[in-house]
């Protein structure tokens, strides 16, 4: 979908769409100001691989170290096409102070846990990319401890993408682990996966797994920084839920090694993804 088609369609079904156009456009300008000024005053934050993004319509499918990562993004990430997020897993924003800023600020596609809402959160999914926005999905589903390291990848990215018929592109966060005054921040943007075809059961999981894989491999090098001190330790956990067991039980928990993922042949992008230890063209045993 071309990004004159996709805005032509306007807001209609947006979750904020209740808004005329100019308050939408206004909060989120403000949105991006304020968490601009904030992050930057705290951390040095750097964005690399810029020139693969186009100004069309993708899904963000990013890593998730903690809570500051979608601050990263919204201040890394170029201000157009417009930034969306998927979550949280809310049964009412209108509960806490946090649900209420992202529900004011017009860029969160919450989704209700235990209910039969997949029709309508897939429709406001939709309309972000009808609109000519992009969205950003945590595509572990969780926070986890160790950079370097990625969890299985839930399937609604996948499915969304193909649906839409639009690309998926890793974004690969570090340094939030651990979260530092000043702190060097990267997120890397990884080269397009591009989606065709229905979003079958067995299309969603070959694109789950092409895109796991290449994000995988964008943050294999990555290691887990030093402890800081009370100051870091304390901005890190500010908003994390680590779970029971908190952040010590979290950091036994560790995603699957890329051999024990099969890749999927005839995937756009698909063989693009390099395998630590493999030849380009091999792939690893089922």
């Amino acid at each position: 979908m071309s990004a004159d088609r996709a805005r032509s369609r306007g807001g209609s079904g947006l979750v904020r769409g209740d808004l005329p156009a100019w308050q939408r456009w206004l909060r989120y300008r403000l949105t991006r100001l304020f968490v601009g000024i904030v992050a930057r005053s705290l951390f040095r934050i750097d964005l690399e691989g810029r020139e693969r993004l186009d100004g069309r319509p993708v899904l963000y499918c990013f890593n998730h170290l903690g809570w500051v990562d979608p601050f990263a993004l919204i201040t890394a990430l170029p201000a157009r096409p417009r930034l969306f997020f998927f979550g949280p897993r809310e049964e009412d924003m209108g509960a806490g102070a946090r649900n209420r800023v992202m529900w004011w600020s017009g860029m969160a596609v919450p989704f209700r846990p235990g209910k039969d809402d997949l029709l309508r959160t897939t429709r406001h999914v939709q309309a972000v990319f009808d609109s000519g926005g992009c969205l950003a999905i945590a595509g572990e589903g969780a926070i986890h401890v160790h950079e370097g390291d990625l969890l299985p990848l839930q399937e609604g990215p996948a499915y969304f993408a193909i649906r839409s018929g639009i690309p998926i592109v890793p974004l690969a966060i570090t340094g939030t682990s651990w979260l530092r005054f000043r702190g060097r921040v990267r997120v890397r943007v990884g080269e397009p996966i591009h989606t065709s075809g229905r979003p079958t059961r067995e299309a969603v999981e070959a694109y789950t797994a092409a895109t796991w894989h290449a994000l995988r491999s964008m943050v294999d090098a990555d290691v887990d920084p030093p402890r800081p001190g009370r100051f870091g330790r304390w901005l890190t956990d500010l908003f994390n839920d680590w779970g029971p067991g908190g952040r010590d039980a979290a950091a036994e928990i560790r995603g699957p090694r890329p051999q024990d993922v099969p890749l999927p042949e005839g995937l756009p992008g698909a063989t693009r993804v390099q395998l630590p230890g493999a030849k380009q063209d091999e792939l690893p045993a089922d």
